[in-house]
């Protein structure tokens, strides 16, 4: 098969990209900029476009699909060209249900939590020799992409994410997956610029559950009341299974599961991660995958990249970084450390860079977010604003949506390096919270600087 993608940078398109070329597939593709790594590993396997920009001249009679990025605009050159000919157009999910509708579809949604979930599930599918498709949001440790598709593989283990499809496709992603297994972690107010009211947003998670297949499974978070309600409601004929946080303890910085063989240590801590513990332990056990050889998988579970990832730790001063930005995540990682290290000063670093948290009508639901931080920073660009079209936010704006008076607020990045770089971390958790990079700021230079 040929397949040319229009927009072939971005995460997502670039490691699908790299899953079919590697399944031998012919892949050609275009974008107006490439970043790394995607720019790297695209190289290595010579799909890298000789330049960047669109050429309608690539799209020729002979493609046999047309995968549409969703950073691509409705008028993009190449697009209207396929359009012309009469190509077959896919947006990114609906290119996966495609390919997985005659497996068993395995979608993890929710506000929080699906990417870790997702990887948890792959890295006790992998532990065991279990082969299947996926597509999962983060590089994970033991494998080389983030897209994997076979023919012969039961199994499509899908992170279901909740965003638009395309520019041609506006529902979210995860209506398109009709999943056969799915999970919900938690519901939280996100993508306002898309969904402007937190009902619509809710809203997209009852279709999420009615387009599970008759007689499907529903793994879900029985904590989270938004969700019990959902679930409640639903007329859909389905099996409901709900998960709660299983039993935990904390001693000398290390996080004991309460297991039927007693406690067990894990990599991982925090509440929130012991609750996707939980549910990833119902999927598994649905995928096959029995309680005992389970727990025998996940005691070597790292976590996903950028998920609360530990970057140094000298004894005195660690550093960690997490892909946490929203409200609900910033609440749970924030907490999930201060609980870890209770004799540690932890000082919260957090970045406010995508719409909805640079967005003033939303600010507020930051409050109390940074509230189990002994210090806590916000960092923001004046530049971004501008370029979003939003209006500018003081500091006195954000340490009142925040709730906590000795909030510091930074809207330079040399400023914000010059405050890190003053600090006394003598016994103290540095946490640093972002989608970003703090305005240019390498963290792992920074904390292997800490170490020598």
């Amino acid at each position: 098969m040929r397949v040319h993608f229009i927009a072939i940078g971005g995460s997502a398109m670039h490691n699908l990209a790299l899953a079919l070329h590697a399944k031998g597939d012919v892949v050609s593709g275009s974008d107006d900029a490439i970043f790394e790594p995607s720019k790297t590993r695209l190289t290595q396997q010579g799909l890298l476009p000789e330049q960047e920009g669109w050429f309608p001249e690539k799209i020729t009679s002979d493609i046999d699909a047309v995968i549409l990025g969703m950073h691509a605009k409705g008028d993009n050159p190449e697009l209207a060209k396929a359009k012309e000919l009469g190509l077959k157009i896919y947006s990114y999910p609906e290119f996966i249900y495609e390919h997985s509708k005659n497996k068993t579809r395995v979608v993890i949604g929710g506000s929080h939590g699906k990417t870790t979930i997702t990887s948890m599930i792959l890295h006790v599918m992998h532990y065991h020799g279990v082969e299947v498709d996926y597509l999962v949001g983060a590089q994970l440790e033991g494998f080389d992409r983030m897209v994997n598709l076979t023919s012969e593989n039961e199994f499509m283990l899908i992170e279901g994410d909740e965003y638009l499809s395309s520019a041609l496709d506006l529902r979210p992603k995860f209506h398109l997956y009709q999943p056969n297994i799915a999970l919900l972690s938690g519901i939280a107010w996100d993508h306002i610029n898309v969904f402007p009211t937190f009902d619509n947003y809710v809203e997209q998670f009852r279709i999420f559950v009615d387009k599970i297949v008759n007689g499907g499974i529903l793994i879900y978070n029985e904590e989270d009341a938004v969700i019990n309600e959902i679930v409640e409601n639903t007329k859909n004929p389905i099996r409901k299974l709900p998960y709660t946080t299983p039993e935990y303890s904390i001693d000398g910085g290390v996080t004991y599961l309460e297991t039927p063989e007693g406690p067990m240590p894990l990599e991982v801590f925090g509440k929130h991660n012991l609750s996707n513990l939980s549910g990833a332990k119902w999927v598994c056990q649905n995928m096959g995958i029995d309680e005992e050889d389970f727990y025998e998988a996940i005691a070597s579970f790292k976590g996903a990249s950028k998920r609360l990832e530990k970057l140094c730790d000298n004894g005195s001063t660690v550093v960690f970084k997490d892909f946490a930005h929203s409200p609900s995540k910033v609440i749970a990682t924030t907490e999930a450390v201060k609980m870890q290290y209770p004799n540690k000063k932890v000082i919260a670093c957090l970045e406010l860079h995508t719409y909805s948290s640079l967005n003033a009508n939303f600010l507020s639901e930051y409050e109390g977010a940074l509230a189990k931080a002994d210090e806590a920073v916000v960092f923001y660009s004046l530049e971004a604003l501008k370029i979003k079209r939003l209006d500018e936010i003081s500091s006195e704006q954000m340490v009142n949506a925040f709730k906590k008076d000795n909030l510091v607020t930074y809207t330079n990045a040399a400023d914000f390096r010059t405050y890190l770089d003053a600090l006394d971390l003598d016994n103290t958790v540095l946490l640093f919270m972002s989608s970003g990079n703090y305005g240019g700021l390498d963290l792992n230079e920074f904390a292997n600087n800490l170490i020598t």
